[in-house]
């Protein structure tokens, strides 16, 4: 068994014992104790109480977190004239059609996000097993296929989050970065697990969020009472 490093013994033996902690004590902890050499991401992951192989239990979503995610995300678009000049000056990092299609085809996916106008989406449809795996797919229901190119860039610039559950029925997202301040993480955070509690499905029975974790890109995890988080 490989021996734990100096600064995960630590981190370690902070964590240890703690659990079902309110939002800002578990912001603090993860926090204090991201010291990688590199700016961390702090994620939360949801464990939900459905099973998203059933169209009614589904879980999925978009929100603007208050204060982004520090990441730098590229934008793809698929539109075509007056609507990917729109795009271009917005900010979006790769525009075109089926140039683009044929591109992604290839196997070149260097964006983060990707925008389609309704037009588009008998080209973009061909993608599906490419991008649908990677959660890139275009959809109306998280603001991807749309008219107004110009504000889904921005959003997806400004750091807008998507979650989707996956098999197991988890979402997660990273809500920022270690170099933030905890009130702007705790904020984040309290925005995610919102988001995610107005997203509760139709189908869902039982209790909808059975666990909370938050972590850091290289350190451990801890949980987040439930009740605390949110009033369900």
């Amino acid at each position: 068994m490989a021996k734990l490093g100096k600064r995960a013994r630590s981190a370690r033996e902070a964590f240890d014992g703690k659990s079902n902690l309110s939002v800002e004590e578990a912001v603090a902890l993860v926090k204090n104790n991201a010291k990688a050499k590199f700016d961390e991401t702090i994620e939360v992951a949801v464990n939900l109480g459905v099973d998203p192989r059933h169209a009614d239990q589904m879980v999925r979503g978009v929100i603007g977190l208050p204060h982004g995610t520090g990441k730098t995300m590229r934008v793809a678009v698929f539109a075509r004239g007056a609507k990917a000049e729109e795009a271009e000056a917005a900010g979006a990092d790769i525009v075109g059609a089926e140039d683009l299609m044929e591109i992604v085809q290839g196997g070149k996916i260097d964006f983060d996000r990707c925008i389609a106008t309704p037009d588009m989406m008998p080209v973009v449809g061909r993608l599906g097993k490419v991008l649908g795996p990677r959660n890139l797919m275009p959809n109306p229901k998280v603001g991807t296929v749309t008219m107004d190119v110009a504000d889904a860039v921005k959003a997806a610039k400004g750091g807008e989050v998507q979650f989707k559950a996956e098999k197991a029925g988890v979402v997660h997202a990273g809500v920022g970065k270690a170099s933030f301040g905890e009130a702007q993480l705790v904020e984040n955070v309290r925005a995610f697990i919102t988001a995610v509690a107005k997203a509760k499905p139709a189908g869902s029975k039982g209790a909808y969020m059975k666990r909370i974790s938050l972590t850091s890109t290289m350190g451990p995890g801890v949980t987040i009472s439930v009740g605390e988080a949110v009033s369900e």
